[in-house]
């Protein structure tokens, strides 16, 4: 009978999250960092992490893709995951120049495959449901809103007419509508960063150094 594992002890277990904590603490410093320009303490974090990101989903794509989904049904006699399986080998012949244009049969496959999945929709969805959504708003203020908005930012991308008149007046509207739109995108945009920051100042000040006390 194999002995089991011997729990670990309090001291230990507090010395382990000590040096969790401290480790993520100083790679959290090391990329802020680069607030103070470029760095080794910045690059080193940078490549690890893109170091860590590749090798987490190679193991990850081999274990829950490549084994399962390929080659262990062709130990099953199931031979025709052989077809996407050369397919896939095919694509890492662009590491090869001599040859690389053999890659160009899958890529061809995958662009082919996946704009003939993404176009029907993205149409239905960026197109033809917006444009429900659009008009079964009508009935409101806000639909009415939410009309003149798509109808005037659409006739501001009309290139083929000059912006005047009703026309420019139209076209004007619809670059107010963008500005708006813009303007709450980028105001969501720096608040979820603050939130990351926020986020980071908790650990480092609290979790870290102890300063904040619930």
């Amino acid at each position: 009978m194999a002995d089991t594992p011997k729990p670990a002890s309090d001291g230990e277990r507090i010395t382990m999250t000590f040096i969790e904590t401290t480790t993520t603490a100083l790679l959290t410093l090391a990329i802020y960092s680069f607030l103070a320009g470029d760095n080794p303490f910045y690059k080193f974090v940078e490549h690890l992490l893109v170091g860590l990101t590749i090798g987490y989903t190679l193991v990850i794509t081999i274990k829950s893709v490549i084994w399962p989904e390929a080659v262990l049904p062709i130990t099953q006699g199931q031979f025709q995951t052989v077809v996407p399986l050369v397919l896939g080998g095919l694509i890492l012949l662009r590491l090869v120049r001599r040859w690389a244009g053999w890659s160009r049969i899958s890529l061809a496959l995958v662009v082919g495959g996946g704009a003939g999945v993404a176009i029907p929709a993205m149409l239905k969805a960026r197109v033809l449901d917006q444009m429900t959504a659009t008009m079964a708003g009508v009935t409101s203020p806000a639909g009415w809103i939410i009309l003149a908005g798509v109808l005037s930012t659409l006739t501001y991308f009309v290139f083929t007419r000059a912006h005047r008149g009703v026309w420019g007046t139209s076209a004007r509207l619809g670059r107010y509508f963008m500005m708006v739109f813009f303007g709450a995108t980028f105001a969501y945009t720096v608040m979820s960063r603050v939130a990351l920051l926020i986020g980071r100042l908790e650990f480092l000040l609290g979790d870290w150094l102890g300063l904040l006390r619930s």
